[in-house]
């Protein structure tokens, strides 16, 4: 909740998408009932997403430095 919580402090998801997502994701059980999220929820999710390069540290090279 705390990266949706973001997406609307940033202003990438309105009030009524922060809503209906979190209200989705709380009634969900599994991954798989997430999944099943109407389309428009996941577009604008994705899109708040890709915004705020939320995957940035996924694209990064492992470090391997012990400190």
């Amino acid at each position: 909740m705390k990266t949706i919580d973001e997406m609307l402090s940033l202003k990438l998801l309105t009030p009524d998408q922060h809503a209906d997502i979190g209200a989705w994701v709380a009634h969900a059980r599994t991954p798989e009932a997430i999944m099943q999220m109407p389309a428009p929820l996941w577009r604008s999710l994705e899109l708040a997403s890709v915004l705020m390069n939320f995957d940035a540290d996924l694209q990064q090279p492992p470090s391997f430095d012990h400190e």
